[in-house]
């Protein structure tokens, strides 16, 4: 066993043998006279004593809960990415089975709101706060469903907006002040939520919106 010891004079640290233990004997280094400690005097650091419940042993009752990383795997990726294909190729079929500017409103709406929770999900996976626990089960599965709700309600507010207001007609001085309405209310909708960043929430809303948006266009409709 080997004995720690810290010159006076340099404060050199070095460890010599046990069998020096009390004796005297000149640094290594600055040749100052030091007297090796004992193994009674040497400084032992203990573990920090853990707080809960022990039993007779001494030994912790309860453990720590151990957080599980999520990570995404490449089976949702390929799931989104389908999904997202498979969406266009129906709003594709639908802008040619009607014509131009045509489609009913309530298959717009329908439309809005079967698409709202796969992106909310997606969106939620490639968003959300690595620093916090992630919503799982029921508990994710409600929160994505308000959530889904609400976005595809936004889209009914903008158009009842649109028709009471503009008579139907869009301008664009009118989204100046529109846009950032529905923005505000969409990302506290998420943060409310999902527990997002406030800015990662305007990112997830604006995701919606954007694939919404690619949607109208390829079924032949005006974007707003």
């Amino acid at each position: 066993m080997l004995i720690d010891v810290v010159c006076p004079g340099c404060h050199k640290r070095f460890q010599v043998s046990e069998k020096f233990a009390g004796k005297t004997g000149p640094c290594p280094a600055c040749k100052t006279v030091i007297q090796v400690p004992t193994k009674e005097q040497q400084v032992v650091i203990h573990a920090p004593e853990e707080f809960g419940p022990k039993d007779r042993k001494g030994r912790a009752v309860l453990k720590p809960i151990e957080r599980t990383e999520v990570r995404i795997s490449p089976v949702v990726v390929v799931l989104i990415v389908a999904g997202s294909l498979a969406a266009l190729l129906v709003a594709f079929v639908l802008g040619r089975a009607f014509s131009e500017g045509s489609v009913p409103r309530p298959l717009l709406a329908a439309g809005a709101l079967l698409l709202a929770p796969p992106l909310v999900l997606g969106g939620y996976t490639f968003l959300r706060n690595d620093e916090l626990e992630p919503y799982r089960g029921i508990s994710l599965g409600i929160r994505v469903s308000i959530c889904a709700v609400i976005y595809a309600g936004l889209w009914g507010l903008y158009t009842g907006l649109v028709g009471y207001l503009l008579g139907g007609r869009v301008e664009v001085w009118s989204l100046v002040f529109i846009a950032p309405m529905l923005i505000g209310a969409g990302a506290t909708a998420s943060f409310s939520c999902l527990d997002l960043d406030f800015g990662n929430a305007a990112v997830h809303y604006c995701l919606y919106l954007l694939i919404t948006i690619v949607m109208r266009l390829v079924m032949g409709l005006s974007p707003f």
